[in-house]
């Protein structure tokens, strides 16, 4: 059975702050079958971070919105806040990659969480 991966805001801006390879570190990591999916939700955060930010933070939402398209991520259409939807398919067997720290501490785990600006880790 494939899990579902749901990347977080942050995990898709992690792509160009960090210069990772989200996909490629994944695949270090899962050991299992999985697919990626994102939020409506988080394609509306990053569209904001375009029309609102400048420098880096908007490069890196740019980036992160046209791998989103090019590698045909799976948008899950749920409304609501993005944080409280992420816990509940969390408590559903997914699996959730961020860096927040405060939704880190809601999630069930196990999660996804990048260390040291190259690596996914599995938190159980």
């Amino acid at each position: 059975m494939k899990k579902t991966i749901i990347i977080d805001t942050n995990a898709w801006m992690a792509f160009h702050e960090f210069n990772l390879d989200l996909f490629a570190a994944l695949e270090e990591t899962c050991d299992f079958h999985y697919k990626i999916a994102v939020l409506q939700g988080t394609i509306e955060e990053l569209r904001k971070i375009i029309t609102e930010q400048r420098g880096r933070f908007k490069q890196a939402a740019l980036l992160a919105l046209g791998i989103i398209k090019v590698k045909k991520v799976e948008i899950i259409n749920e409304t609501g806040n993005v944080d409280d939807i992420l816990v509940e398919y969390s408590k559903k067997e997914n699996l959730v990659l961020t860096q927040d720290i405060a939704l880190k501490k809601r999630l069930r785990k196990p999660y996804l969480t990048i260390r040291q600006k190259k690596k996914i880790i599995i938190v159980k």
